[in-house]
């Protein structure tokens, strides 16, 4: 008797800590998804978009010969905004909104998209989320360390985990694994951008038919030329693990100027430039019209 009673507390028990579990992942759930959060998240997409520009602009002076020293990617953005009267306020700024953003997306990524019915296009919706996360949570570390004064990583960096990676038994493997997912995820971001799919996220319902027509369009063409950008990055790691020379696995500042030396470099430097402007121009629709 006593033996059913103490296995019957227990399960009691037990029913209990998993109702306060759930309560308790509801709550952070809905905390993640507030209404403070989610505006914060909104300056996130801002901050990202300006990001983007500036890259865009980094990358269209490589093109015109005026790159004065200044890695053109995430790091050599940021670095420019430090310079800027007020930087790091606005760093930390931008900082606070990616974060912010990041929390958005998790919390997505744990508990949301429940206007989705379709069940593995929900379960896409929150993979991205979290993908999503992580790429704005990298941004936003690098640009609140150099708000406080150290290095937002960069070119050297990537060469010395490449380095460190190449050196590993089976390192040649691995680093080329790692540059196919590159090529993966760039291939995935160019068919976003040419299939619309970016269009899911966003509630145009309320957008005017030019704001509609903005939207797509920038979308189209920012994710197209993200995706060679980034596609061009991933061949880079391939053959730093073809060749066994880290030097080659330095990043999008490597894979512009490298685009920048062929034939015709500039030309293309330029529409690859003008690219990633217009997927910063997106990303300020994005925080506007993003679905929540």
């Amino acid at each position: 008797m006593s033996t059913n009673s103490t296995a019957g507390g227990s399960g009691q028990a037990a029913r209990g800590a998993g109702r306060a579990a759930r309560s308790a992942g509801r709550s952070a759930g809905e905390a993640a998804q507030s209404k403070p959060v989610r505006i914060l998240g909104r300056i996130g997409l801002v901050a990202h978009g300006v990001v983007y520009l500036l890259i865009a602009y980094l990358a269209i002076r490589i093109a015109f010969g005026s790159s004065k020293g200044r890695s053109t990617d995430r790091n050599g953005a940021l670095q420019t905004l430090a310079e800027q009267p007020g930087g790091k306020i606005v760093l930390w700024i931008v900082a606070l909104g990616l974060f912010a953003f990041t929390i958005w997306q998790f919390a997505e990524a744990a508990v949301g998209w429940t206007w989705v019915r379709d069940q593995k296009k929900r379960l896409g919706k929150r993979i991205g989320s979290a993908a999503e996360a992580i790429v704005f949570g990298s941004v936003g570390v690098a640009a609140a360390k150099l708000a406080t004064g150290g290095s937002g990583g960069g070119t050297a960096q990537n060469k010395t985990a490449t380095a460190k990676v190449l050196a590993m038994p089976g390192g040649q493997v691995l680093v080329a694994v790692a540059g196919l997912a590159v090529i993966a995820v760039a291939a995935f971001l160019a068919y976003r951008g040419i299939a619309k799919k970016f269009t899911d996220d966003l509630d145009l319902s309320q957008a005017s038919p030019a704001q509609r027509t903005a939207a797509q369009r920038l979308g189209q063409v920012g994710y197209l030329a993200l995706g060679v950008a980034y596609g061009l990055v991933g061949v880079l790691i391939v053959v730093a693990a073809v060749r066994f020379d880290p030097n080659k696995a330095t990043g999008l500042d490597a894979a512009l100027k490298t685009l920048g030396a062929q034939p015709f470099g500039r030309f293309l430097l330029i529409v690859i430039g003008l690219g990633l402007a217009a997927f910063g121009v997106y990303r300020f629709l994005d925080a506007r019209y993003r679905r929540s």
